[in-house]
């Protein structure tokens, strides 16, 4: 405990190497580390949720890093400090993961109010890394007023992510093709708004298109709130066009949303989806580890895969196992 202590009060007081050492504590799978880090987590909760989180997705390629950094740059000469979780997807093949952020946000990575923390997603669904909702929070409390979450945007990352921040921004690209095919349901009924990045040069007439296409394509959308309708906007991050409309946008949805009631209500279910997606994840674990489970895990696997075994029979073989004492 006194360890704890003495690394939260290190945490609080904006030490940078502080606050990766307790994200490390945080992220580590190691069950000998977690109530360590329960503990930490505690004694600076109190200093948390003074922060805008804002989710970020979009396809590969659509200018993910280059829209953060120009963000990012923009909010540092407003006088915020902020804090970028990127979650890099992971091999499937050898759990690695490239982490290059800070490559590709060279700038900002120089700043002294910036803080970029590269986690690679692993197994977790959606491709968000499984303690991310715990960063964000060590970094409210190291003093990050805006905490931004960058993620691979590919499978259900999108929904993944949107669950745990305020405001969610879609990162769209102009294609020549017919916009609207390129459109997910599901991913524009949890926007809270569409940006149309790189929209530039002979790109711009394309981009307008879109835009236009998009926001009649959100009217036609059922909203999540009633009190807010969501935009479709343009920029080019590589410009530093549009940065400022953007960031005028997440205070006027904040400020509605607060001002709606609406706000703290979506962070009070959030924490508890929260809580029960721990639970879930807990479970997991102490199933995997269980060595009754353990020890005809790989028998009644090989017995699925070889057709000898239907999926149904071998999970109930395995629950039945760890039921045992």
């Amino acid at each position: 405990m006194p360890q704890t202590k003495q690394l939260a009060d290190s945490v609080r007081s904006g030490n940078i190497r502080s606050l990766a050492k307790a994200i490390t504590l945080i992220e580590s799978r190691n069950p000998d580390h977690s109530k360590e880090a329960a503990d930490l987590l505690d004694n600076l909760l109190p200093d948390t949720e003074n922060a805008i989180r804002i989710g970020i997705s979009g396809v590969p390629g659509v200018g993910k890093s280059t829209f953060i950094e120009a963000l990012g740059m923009d909010l540092l000469q407003r006088g915020h400090k902020i804090a970028i979780l990127a979650v890099d997807p992971s091999s499937q093949l050898s759990g690695g993961s490239i982490l290059g952020d800070k490559t590709r946000m060279e700038e900002l990575a120089r700043e002294k109010n910036a803080f970029i923390r590269p986690s690679p997603a692993g197994n977790t669904l959606g491709g968000v890394a499984r303690k991310t909702r715990e960063t964000m929070l060590l970094c409210e409390a190291a003093g990050y007023d805006v905490i931004i979450v960058e993620t691979v945007g590919v499978g259900q990352s999108e929904i993944a992510v949107a669950s745990m921040v305020d405001f969610f921004l879609l990162l769209q690209l102009a294609n020549a093709g017919d916009e609207l095919q390129g459109i997910k349901k599901g991913v524009m009924e949890i926007a809270d708004a569409i940006l149309i990045n790189k929209a530039e040069g002979e790109n711009r007439p394309r981009a307008e298109l879109a835009r236009q296409q998009y926001a009649n394509a959100l009217h036609l959308l059922k909203p999540k709130s009633n009190h807010w309708q969501v935009p479709a906007l343009l920029c080019s991050a590589l410009h530093n066009q549009g940065i400022n409309e953007v960031w005028q946008v997440i205070l006027n949805f904040i400020a509605t949303m607060k001002q709606q009631g609406e706000f703290e209500e979506k962070r009070l279910l959030q924490a508890t989806d929260w809580m029960w997606t721990l639970v879930m994840d807990d479970l997991k674990e102490l199933f995997l580890r269980d060595k009754n489970v353990a020890a005809m895990i790989e028998r009644v696997q090989t017995g699925v895969s070889q057709g000898t075994t239907s999926p149904g029979a071998a999970a109930r073989r395995l629950l039945e196992a760890f039921r045992r004492p």
